[in-house]
C-alpha cells in the first residue's frame, strides 16, 4: 500500500510542466481500488475524480516523472497506469 503514503502536498503538481494532478489523484484513487472495500465505487470514483481534474484544468500526465522526483513520500507514477487502467475499466462498463 505504498500510494497510501500520500500527503497531498502539492509538490508533485507544482513540479509537473503540464500541472498534472495525476500523482496525487492517482495515489488516492489507488489506494481505495486496492482495498476489498474500495471495489464497490472503484469505476464511480476514478470516473468522477478524472472528470473533477478535466473541469478544474489539470494537464495530463506526460510521463517526465518530475512528479516522482519531488514527492517526498516516494509515490510512483505506477500509481497513474493504475487510474488510467481503473478509468478505462469502468468507461469500458458504461
Amino acid at each position: 500500500m505504498d500510494c497510501a503514503t500520500c500527503i497531498g502536498c502539492g509538490a508533485c503538481v507544482a513540479a509537473c510542466k503540464n500541472g498534472s494532478a495525476m500523482l496525487f489523484v492517482s495515489s488516492k484513487v489507488s489506494q481505495l481500488a486496492l482495498l476489498p472495500q474500495g471495489r464497490p465505487e472503484a469505476a464511480k470514483r476514478a470516473k468522477a475524480m478524472v472528470a473533477r481534474m478535466d473541469e478544474l484544468g489539470f494537464g495530463n500526465c506526460t510521463n517526465t516523472r518530475a512528479c516522482e522526483a519531488v514527492c517526498p513520500k516516494n509515490e510512483t507514477i505506477a500509481n497513474i497506469a493504475r487510474l488510467n487502467r481503473e478509468f478505462v475499466k469502468a468507461k469500458l462498463a458504461d
